[in-house]
């Protein structure tokens, strides 16, 4: 067996120490599904020699590559050994090997995000609303609101009539503009739960007038109860106002105030960016289309709602250290720190004049 090969008690044993790690799962998207049982980052065999660079800035972190069993990550990494990495291994058996005996007790690369908001819900007692109770205040004609916080692909897809898609970091900047009302009920939705109840706790924690409460299993808990779901992008969020800009910074006050923010300027991180001894992830999480527009030079479209509920699916090497972009407002990396902190990740936040121009922060 190859030098390279390690087995399940090492992977356990890595996964538990200080050290900088990657695990990437090398199994087809969809074999993989939503998530992998190690919570590790999803780069396909036929992606990984063209794409891993962006998922691991740099060649000499530990590097543990997981497949089917059937031989293709021992392949992978004799090929990336060959091109540099000089710290690259795969897990031997695969994924086959480490759910043998079950996964109970296993531990993971990242933290699920379930078990996560679960957490947040029983700390803050999150309110919800089951779908039968939505589609009777639908019916009756009150005013309530619901708000999808998934990708807008995914609310394309199918969500729940009249909902809008407004993806999760984007909730507290356009809130004013989407719900000018302080009576109106407020449901927030996603497919199951971890991003509908970070995105109803992100609106209590900022303060918002509203009776705010999350949707119980969202999409999921809506065809459940026998209700159809709609297609297309029937409302999604408008530009920001500038009303929206002035009512979310005394939001953003409430909410961020004992978060204890990190805020870099440009050589801080230009350093941080050309350090050596350790990774940092350089991340935009402003919406893609603005990214399209404007973006500085190294960074990397990573939409903030995506960051709150998965992200193991960007963040490949655990105890790296993340710089986020957004505008000078800031208020989406405001909202994602906020839970990505809680989670362990070491956040950074730079905010940059975007209407001045994206003049590159990056070498």
């Amino acid at each position: 067996m190859s030098a390279q090969s390690i087995t399940k008690d090492r992977l356990i044993e890595w996964l538990a120490d200080s050290r900088e790690l990657a695990v990437l799962d090398i199994r087809p998207a969809e074999e993989v599904g939503y998530a992998s049982p190690l919570f590790a980052t999803n780069l396909p065999a036929d992606r990984l020699d063209v794409e891993i660079d962006c998922f691991i800035p740099r060649p000499v972190v530990r590097t543990v590559l997981v497949d089917d069993g059937k031989g293709g990550a021992e392949q992978a990494v004799e090929r990336l050994a060959a091109k540099g990495w000089s710290d690259i291994h795969f897990l031997r058996g695969g994924i086959p090997a480490w759910i043998e005996g079950g996964i109970d007790r296993l531990p993971t690369f990242d933290i699920p995000g379930v078990p996560f908001v679960q957490k947040v819900r029983g700390e803050k007692n999150t309110p919800v609303v089951f779908a039968r109770e939505l589609k009777a205040w639908q019916e009756a004609g009150e005013d309530v609101v619901v708000i999808d916080t998934r990708t807008l692909p995914e609310y394309e897809k199918a969500h729940v009539p009249g909902a809008i898609g407004v993806p999760g970091a984007e909730l507290l900047l356009r809130f004013s503009d989407l719900v000018p009302s302080p009576k109106t009920r407020v449901v927030v939705s996603c497919a199951g739960l971890p991003r509908a109840i970070l995105g109803a706790q992100t609106l209590i924690d900022a303060g918002v007038d509203n009776d705010v409460s999350y949707l119980h299993d969202g999409t999921r808990g809506w065809t459940d109860d026998g209700f159809e779901l709609e297609t297309g992008l029937s409302q999604t969020y408008p530009l920001v106002s500038v009303n929206a800009k002035d009512v979310v910074k005394t939001h953003l006050e409430a909410f961020s105030k004992h978060d204890d923010l990190l805020f870099i300027d440009r050589p801080t991180t230009e350093k941080w960016l050309k350090d050596t001894a350790r990774t940092t992830y350089f991340l935009d999480v402003r919406t893609p289309e603005e990214f399209a527009a404007s973006h500085l030079q190294g960074s990397i479209s990573s939409e903030g709602g995506q960051l709150l509920g998965v992200a193991y699916r960007t963040i490949a090497v655990r105890g790296a250290r993340v710089i986020l972009v957004d505008d000078l407002l800031g208020a989406r990396a405001r909202v994602v720190a906020h839970w990505l902190k809680r989670r362990g990740f070491e956040i950074a936040l730079h905010l940059h004049d975007f209407e001045q121009g994206a003049e590159a922060a990056a070498a």
